[in-house]
C-alpha cells in the first residue's frame, strides 16, 4: 500500500474528519516533495526543521499554519510509520499571536443579514441567521441533523462539536417559522429520496453497523441538505450530502461587501458577534461559555474587551483640553 493511502487509512481508523484527512495528506505530500521525494523513513529532525523553516521564511505562512504542518508530520511518524521520535522534544511550536476577534455592531449584523437574505438562495440566508442567533460554528450548522432541532423547547443540540463534545444552544424565536419551513422542504426531499432509493445519509463512527436502518430514518437526515446528490469520497455511496461550507462563506462575504463593512467578515465573525452581544446584553460569562461550548472560561474571557469603553474605560487627555 502506498504511503499516502496508509495515512488515509490511519486517519479513518482514528475517526478524524474528511477535512483533517485531506489536510494531513496534503502537508505530508508537500513534506516529501520538498525533500525530492525521499521516503520519510530516511529522514529525521533535520529534514523536518528544514521544511518548517521553509514554510516560515520562504512561504511566509502564519504560525498556526506552520503548527498544522508539524501536526501532520508528527502524525505520519507516530501513527503511520510507528517510529519513535526522540527528537520531537527539540521542536518548539510557533507561538500563535493573540488577536482580538473581529466583532460587528448590531447595526452591521442586521444589515448584513438583511442583504444575505435578499441575495442568497435558500437555505444560506437562514444558515447565516443561525450562525449569529445561536453562536454555532459553521460546520456545526451545516452538519445539523433533523433530530437535534427541538422546536417545542426552542433548543438546538450540537452533537460532536469541537473536542467531540455535545452542548445545547438557543433556537431564536424569530427564526421558528423559517426553521419549520426548512424542515417541511427537507421532508419533501426525504420522501423523494426514498422513492429514488438514495435516502441513506452519512452516519458518525460505527453507528451504521450498530443501527443499519438509521441512515434512512428522518431524524438522522441533514437539515441543510444539498439540492443534488453527490458521491461520498470514502464509501463511494451516491446520496444527498449537506450543503458546502464554502458556499456559506461566499454569500457571507458578498453580503458584507454589499453592506459596505470594512472589517474582514467570515461566518465565524457572526459567532464572535453573538458572544459579544450576549455579554453586552447582560448575560453572565458562564452562560455564554456554555452556549459557545468552551472548555475553559478563559477562552470566553476574550469577549469581555467589549465591556470596556475606549482603551479599558479610560478617558483620553485630549478630550479634556
Amino acid at each position: 500500500m502506498k504511503l499516502l493511502d496508509q495515512v488515509r487509512e490511519k486517519v479513518r481508523y482514528k475517526h478524524y474528519s474528511l477535512s483533517t484527512e485531506d489536510t494531513y495528506v496534503a502537508w505530508i505530500k508537500q513534506f516529501i516533495l520538498y525533500h525530492d521525494k525521499r521516503h520519510p523513513n530516511e529522514m529525521g529532525a533535520a529534514e523536518v526543521e528544514q521544511f518548517l523553516s521553509h514554510l516560515a521564511n520562504a512561504r511566509n505562512v502564519a504560525s498556526s499554519t506552520q503548527n498544522q504542518a508539524l501536526s501532520a508530520i508528527l502524525f505520519l511518524y507516530r501513527e503511520v510509520l510507528e517510529i519513535d521520535l526522540p527528537w520531537v522534544g527539540a521542536f518548539v511550536r510557533s507561538r500563535v499571536p493573540k488577536r482580538l476577534p473581529v466583532v460587528l455592531t448590531q447595526a452591521e449584523v442586521k444589515l448584513l443579514l438583511t442583504i444575505a437574505i435578499d441575495i442568497a438562495p435558500s437555505p444560506y440566508g437562514l444558515i447565516l441567521q443561525l450562525l449569529y442567533g445561536t453562536g454555532m460554528r459553521l460546520m456545526e450548522v451545516v452538519r445539523l441533523r433533523v433530530k437535534d432541532v427541538e422546536l417545542s423547547r426552542r433548543e438546538i443540540v450540537v452533537r460532536s462539536g469541537k473536542g467531540d463534545k455535545d452542548r445545547v444552544t438557543v433556537l431564536p424565536a424569530s427564526l421558528m417559522d423559517a426553521v419549520q419551513a426548512q424542515l417541511a422542504k427537507r421532508r419533501r426531499w426525504h420522501d423523494e429520496d426514498i422513492e429514488a432509493g438514495k435516502v441513506d445519509v452519512h452516519l458518525p463512527s460505527a453507528l451504521s453497523v450498530k443501527c443499519p436502518n438509521a441512515a434512512r430514518e428522518w431524524g438522522w437526515q441533514y437539515m441543510f441538505a444539498a439540492a443534488k446528490y453527490s458521491t461520498d469520497p470514502r464509501s463511494g455511496a451516491v446520496r444527498r450530502h449537506h450543503v458546502e461550507e464554502r458556499q456559506v462563506q461566499r454569500f457571507c462575504k458578498l453580503a458584507a461587501q454589499g453592506a459596505g463593512i470594512a472589517k474582514p467578515v467570515s461566518p465565524h465573525t457572526l459567532r464572535h458577534s453573538f458572544a459579544t452581544h450576549m455579554l453586552q446584553g447582560g448575560y453572565d460569562i458562564r452562560t455564554v461559555q456554555e452556549l459557545l461550548g468552551h472548555s475553559d472560561v478563559a477562552t470566553t474571557m476574550i469577549y469581555t474587551h467589549v465591556l470596556n469603553k475606549g482603551g479599558r474605560g479610560v478617558a483620553s487627555p485630549l478630550d479634556r483640553l
